[in-house]
């Protein structure tokens, strides 16, 4: 249990990195349709022309594989709530280099990180997360597809990037936050499937859906969290992602993998608690001058005059 928080921890740090690296990337790119309410299905391969989003790419890939080494020790329900703190790492990133975005952590800010990592330890330590089996039927594993499906298709229309309604930026990055959110969250998931076959060899990998499900479903959730860095402010986005992932996977766990969670009242009731100190937190922390304001993007040099000989 404790090597599956080490490594819970380690991928948070990743994909924080990338977060933020991806976030310059983003925005050094310029206006694109996705903040015009459109998907634009070339703009993960635009976004590949900036070395930071690069970066940044590296860096989720190593925090996707600190993931599955996590999943492989521990269970959905008590990993997925530890990568919540990947807002920290974010604002710690942008606290510790400042000149990234200008300005300095305020009291309120670091009130959110205290009421971020309260609510995390309150939650892990009230729903006692345990037990499941390593694989989900088959069956169990359509419905819930079908189910994040669903959810994610609504998210995506009510963030107005399909119809096209003249929606503000911030609502539309809120929708495709939580769109985002669910798509990881089931993600995490398919990972979990995954990483039981980790020990059997590529061959083992190779010849089970799981490995299949998880690049078309990394895929979208990828272009999904493109559009939502986007769309609008990333104080918008982000709570949608930080609380639906954790929340999404662990009903996934409990649904598909049989996890077990304290489910007496006085249990529910701080796990509760514990999910409301983090939502607030997150709320807030994504509001941060640290967080919102845009990162600054060195004007272009202006060509100097040729000389005369």
């Amino acid at each position: 249990m404790q090597l599956a928080i080490a490594l819970s921890l380690a991928a948070c740090f990743c994909t924080a990195t990338g977060s933020v690296c991806q976030r310059l990337g983003a925005t050094s790119l310029g206006p694109s349709s996705a903040k015009a309410g459109g998907f634009d299905p070339w703009l993960v391969f635009r976004l590949a022309r900036q070395s930071a989003w690069l970066l940044g790419f590296a860096c989720m890939i190593a925090g996707f594989a600190f993931q599955v080494a996590a999943l492989r020790f521990g269970p959905l329900a008590l990993v997925q709530p530890i990568l919540a703190v990947e807002l920290l790492f974010v604002f710690g990133w942008l606290a510790l280099l400042p000149g990234l975005r200008g300005g300095r952590a305020s009291r309120r800010d670091w009130l959110a990180v205290v009421a971020m990592s309260a609510g995390i330890g309150v939650f892990l330590r009230a729903a006692s997360p345990s037990g499941g089996r390593t694989q989900a039927p088959a069956g169990l594993w359509w419905l819930a597809a079908g189910a994040a499906v669903a959810a994610v298709a609504i998210a995506v229309a009510l963030s107005g990037s399909v119809a096209g309604p003249a929606t503000s930026a911030p609502r539309r990055a809120a929708w495709l936050g939580i769109a985002t959110g669910i798509a990881w969250g089931f993600v995490a998931a398919v990972i979990k499937e995954l990483s039981a076959r980790v020990t059997g060899g590529p061959s083992a990998i190779f010849t089970t859906w799981s490995v299949y499900a998880l690049m078309v479903a990394g895929a979208a959730a990828m272009l999904l969290t493109s559009h939502a860095m986007a769309a609008g402010p990333l104080a918008a986005s982000q709570p949608g992602f930080t609380i639906l992932d954790p929340v999404t996977a662990a009903l996934l766990g409990v649904f598909l993998f049989s996890e077990h969670l304290a489910t007496s009242p006085a249990a529910l009731t701080t796990e509760a608690i514990g999910l409301i100190l983090l939502a607030a937190g997150a709320f807030t922390l994504s509001r941060s001058d640290l967080i919102t304001a845009e990162p600054a993007v060195p004007p272009p040099a202006e060509p100097q005059p040729a000389r005369d000989a």
